[in-house]
């Protein structure tokens, strides 16, 4: 509630956070109603301590009061502000030891942007600060929106065999800071948000419950996905930036970044994380030691928590005001890389944002988003859920987009056709796998091609998993040429505003860890780009003039011209091979 700040005794919160220059927290949720409190309101330090603390209503004191004041015993009273099952304290007759039995009383959710996000919110003027705050809001309130529409169950009876959705909503409370723990503060804006476990059944008495924990946390990828989409399009839409892909580790899912910003600047920014690298570097070769392989998914998230417990610095003592925090980060970055990085940030953006639009189809081709996702999450997982694949189809949607609106609900119709075109069901309960006779129905050349694709153990599961989608969207294709020369129907395929008339650049792996997987648009390129454009549209004309000529030369028929009541088909294919953002650098942990 003070972000890194040392709160003294006696000094009060509002006071503690005006001297750790955080702003106070705020309450938010669709369940706010049903304990006297509205979205916006100021968490205090009560509020907070008799909800998140002791499972009560945080208006209790008052409550409490009342009852009293009727007659109630303090017993009576006191049951009467519990929300749920009361907090449990006994004594062991055995051991006469005291135990205490607390339930899970919260859930701690952490929504942070992308490394450029950062930089750009810390070093450009107060007005683009602003809106990056703004578009933080969005992103953070429609992906709690969601969780409480969509994913939130509430559990009762033995075991929380009866479960439902939540009657009313969820109740949080949000707390923005604005820096990072790295021994030098660095810039880095990012909401906690406090999920109260408890939520309202949907009875007629509107008793109170727990939230179902395996819920909330199996869909928490899904709610990542879902910030980082929100938000990449909320910044594209109020500011014209556009997003391009950078690789973080090799063999790892890229992530998204603004385009244009300076790349030194995110190795800036990002010391806390060279800190973590480093000490992971020690512990994966201890690992490997005693185990004889390198550490798999699970292994390496555990060591990578190990990583950062022992390089946490201690909370510094100084406190700064975020105005005086922007100056000394601006100070900082002009000492190290000169006044010109930080003074044409904004100006390259978006000359580089006019390059990626250039380059960049606004279309959606559901069929080969289908494929992509099912492809990517059968060889990373094998067997899934629906939740995997909605995650997975929103990345996808990062990658195609760079930040363009699309339609409401895109993402749910990519995974419905996966669902009903390429999966079958598999083992007990509602987990599916892909279904290769429909991926590959009727030759056995695409699975020579494929199966040793996905089972080169070299290679890491995602660059296996983007090879196997490669191919299958390359047979696609195929397909889909061959369907086109029998004049037979096209797919079905959705188009974002904004179109242009250039095909995407193909997704070119690196092995260079932070380097950006596609040719950085800048000021200086954005003219190249156009004559580049220009050229190339006008060969391609000329060829198809050309092919025209030798057609009918060849056939002895007379060239027509063309009619102008009959415009030309328009292609809205999209390539197959496509990639998407990461999970450490932003999102939601």
């Amino acid at each position: 509630m003070v972000g890194d700040g040392h709160r003294a005794a006696g000094t009060s919160l509002r006071a503690a956070q005006d001297e750790a220059g955080v702003p106070p927290g705020i309450w938010k949720g669709q369940g706010l109603a049903a304990v006297g409190l509205s979205a916006g309101d100021v968490v205090t330090e009560r509020q907070a301590e008799l909800l998140l603390s002791e499972g009560r209503h945080p208006d209790a004191d008052r409550i409490e009061a009342e009852l009293l004041a009727q007659g109630k015993t303090p017993a009576r009273a006191r049951r009467a502000t519990v929300l749920g099952r009361p907090i449990e304290h006994n004594r062991s007759p055995e051991t006469d030891k005291a135990k205490e039995r607390i339930p899970w009383l919260g859930m701690h959710l952490v929504f942070r942007p992308p490394p450029t996000a950062h930089i750009a919110w810390a070093l450009m003027g107060n007005e683009i600060r602003l809106v990056l705050e703004l578009c933080q809001d969005i992103a953070r309130d429609r992906t709690l929106t969601w969780l409480e529409d969509a994913v939130a169950q509430i559990r009762w009876k033995g075991g929380g065999k009866n479960r439902a959705r939540v009657k009313d909503g969820l109740i949080v409370a949000v707390f923005r800071h604005y820096e990072s723990r790295a021994a030098e503060s660095k810039p880095l804006l990012h909401d906690h948000a406090m999920v109260s476990i408890r939520a309202r059944r949907p009875d007629e008495k509107g008793t109170w419950g727990n939230l179902s924990a395996d819920s909330m946390l199996a869909h928490i990828v899904a709610a990542d996905t879902l910030y980082v989409l929100t938000f990449m399009v909320e910044v594209s839409a109020r500011l014209g930036w556009a997003w391009e892909p950078r690789e973080v580790t090799p063999g790892r899912r890229p992530v998204m970044e603004i385009s244009g910003i300076d790349q030194r600047l995110i190795g800036w920014q990002s010391t806390r994380r060279q800190q973590i690298e480093d000490a992971m570097s020690v512990l994966t070769a201890k690992y490997e030691e005693k185990h004889g392989h390198a550490p798999g998914e699970r292994a390496a998230y555990a060591l990578g928590c190990q990583a950062a417990d022992r390089t946490r610095p201690p909370k510094r003592t100084e406190l700064l005001s975020l105005t005086e925090l922007r100056k000394r980060w601006r100070d900082s970055v002009i000492r190290a890389f000169g006044a010109d990085v930080v003074d044409h940030l904004a100006q390259r953006a978006r000359a580089a944002a006019a390059a990626v639009w250039a380059r960049v189809r606004p279309v959606v081709d559901i069929a080969l988003a289908a494929v992509d996702v099912v492809a990517v999450v059968y060889v990373m997982r094998g067997a899934f859920k629906r939740h995997h694949l909605l995650a997975e189809a929103r990345r996808h949607l990062s990658y195609v987009l760079r930040g363009r609106p699309h339609e409401p609900g895109l993402d749910e119709q990519i995974v419905q056709t996966v669902v009903d075109d390429y999966t079958r069901p598999v083992g007990r309960g509602l987990k599916m796998t892909a279904d290769l006779r429909a991926l590959y129905p009727r030759d056995t050349e695409d699975q020579a091609v494929l199966r040793p694709l996905t089972r080169k153990r070299a290679a890491s599961p995602y660059e296996r998993a983007r090879l196997a989608a490669g191919a299958l969207a390359a047979r696609v294709s195929t397909a889909r040429r061959a369907e086109r020369l029998g004049s037979r129907a096209r797919p079905h395929a959705v188009a974002v505003p904004a179109a242009s008339r250039s095909q995407p650049r193909p997704f070119h792996t690196s092995a260079k860890a932070g380097r950006l997987l596609e040719p950085e648009t800048g000021v200086d390129t954005v003219e190249q780009t156009r004559q580049t454009m220009e050229a190339a549209a006008a060969k391609v004309a000329a060829t198809i003039q050309d092919s025209k000529r030798a057609r009918a030369l060849a056939h002895g028929l007379r060239p027509q011209p063309a009619s102008a009541a009959t415009p030309p088909p328009q292609h809205t294919q999209q390539p197959g091979i496509q990639h998407d953002p990461g999970r450490n650098p932003g999102g939601v942990a």
